[in-house]
């Protein structure tokens, strides 16, 4: 399976249910009131942080979610049924970031979490609210609520207490063989590991979270081999261990291999560089071993280093002991801090004004458009509640401002009519 651990799609909220205009309507009832009902709430959207998931991959082959609008009103006062909320499942630890604004809008770094990201847009009433004693008959409805698009980019950081780094084929997916019940694929060659593998391992009845990151190579951290795509999942590890071929198998100096590494994650990022590390020096069963590990352990004394061998699964005890009390005085897994995303109104509010080619007068805006769509041209009383609105919202006190006479062009959207003052 192709491992993605990045991807960018877009999601709405459900629309709104427009409101029903409608009247009574029975036998020897000529005049029955207005009886139109209320749209239904267009559905919310929610991630949800699912375990049984481990890449962003199907989110490449589906780049839209939206969730089900509201139902329309219906006449005898029946509402709309709601929207069905659209629930999007994501591996645990995905964070949610919205792409305009950056800022964090959920981290799924738990089993089972939810959170609301858009909410559905309220239902338009129907012509049974806009009654009054002066209004008995009103033949219009309010539309429902119309939401927004948002592009929001999901990126998946593992969550361990304990990360394995290291250059490629040094033993880290052995080693997490050993130490867990994980089955990761091994092979004699680099990048075997395309992507993180986690597995649990218990000391002393304390059990923990390992992830194998995949093997780093110099130049990771300008995005070099595997380097951007992984060194991401190392940020919410609590502690690292860093895997060593204290052999030099590979006619590599355990010792350049490790200032390598942590160049690359100090480079990376300043919060990796300041993760606790011990170091597991490998291959300890093969020849020059012993040499290459007492030429590190001169050259860095205040190292912890373990000397271990994956292949005979020998020396892990010891690591272990240091890794659960170095464990204990750690706080949790980073979680990053969510903000709510504030959801924009289709209508902004405010209008403009300008003169056309013409000389008519072209309103646009919010306010402008709002007043359109809740207004029905062939109703009196809709007009006459329009023509209210358009004053106590100062247009027509700023058409004024701007010459309109009597007789005077003015465009609304689609509408045309003369100023009359």
């Amino acid at each position: 399976m192709q491992f993605v651990d990045k991807a960018r799609i877009v999601i709405k909220a459900g629309n709104g249910g427009d409101g029903h205009a409608s009247f009574h309507r029975e036998k020897y009832v000529q005049q029955g009131g207005p009886s139109g009902g209320d749209g239904g709430r267009g559905g919310d959207l929610v991630f949800a942080a699912d375990p049984h998931l481990s890449t962003l991959l199907d989110f490449k082959y589906q780049r839209f979610y939206r969730a089900e609008n509201g139902e329309p009103g219906k006449p005898e006062l029946s509402t709309g049924k709601n929207g069905k909320p659209l629930v999007i499942r994501v591996p645990v630890g995905t964070v949610v970031r919205d792409v305009e604004s950056g800022a964090i809008l959920a981290d799924m770094s738990e089993v089972g979490k939810e959170r609301v990201i858009l909410h559905g847009g309220r239902g338009g009433k129907g012509n049974a609210k806009f009654a009054t004693p002066t209004r008995q008959a009103p033949r219009f409805a309010q539309p429902g609520q119309k939401t927004q698009e948002y592009e929001v980019e999901l990126e998946l950081k593992s969550i361990a207490d304990v990360g394995l780094v290291g250059l490629p084929s040094v033993g880290k997916s052995t080693i997490l063989s050993v130490l867990t019940a994980a089955k990761p694929k091994i092979a004699a060659y680099h990048f075997t590991t395309l992507s993180p593998n986690l597995g649990v391992a218990c000391r002393h009845n304390r059990s923990f979270v390992l992830a194998d990151i995949p093997g780093l190579i110099e130049g990771a951290a300008e995005g070099a081999g595997l380097g951007h795509d992984f060194l991401r999942h190392i940020e919410r590890t609590r502690m690292l261990v860093h895997v060593l071929d204290i052999s030099g198998s590979e006619l590599r100096d355990p010792r350049e291999d490790y200032k390598k590494i942590n160049d690359e994650l100090a480079k990376f990022s300043p919060v990796l560089a300041d993760i606790p590390q011990l170091v597991a020096a490998n291959k300890t069963d093969l020849p020059e071993a012993e040499e290459n590990l007492a030429r590190f352990q001169k050259a860095y004394p205040n190292v912890e280093v373990f000397p271990v061998s994956a292949a005979t699964a020998q020396g892990f005890d010891a690591l272990l002991d240091r890794v659960v009390q170095v464990l204990d005085t750690l706080p949790p897994v980073l979680r990053y801090e969510e903000t709510d995303l504030v959801e924009a109104s289709v209508y902004e509010p405010g209008f403009h004004i300008e003169r056309g080619d013409d000389g008519s007068f072209v309103v646009t805006g919010g306010d402008v458009e709002k007043l359109l769509d809740t207004t029905d041209p062939n109703d009196e009383i809709s007009m006459r509640r329009f023509q209210q609105l358009l004053i106590k919202n100062g247009i027509i006190s700023a058409l004024r401002e701007m010459g309109a006479k009597d007789g005077d062009n003015i465009r609304l959207g689609e509408w045309e009519f003369d100023f009359m003052d």
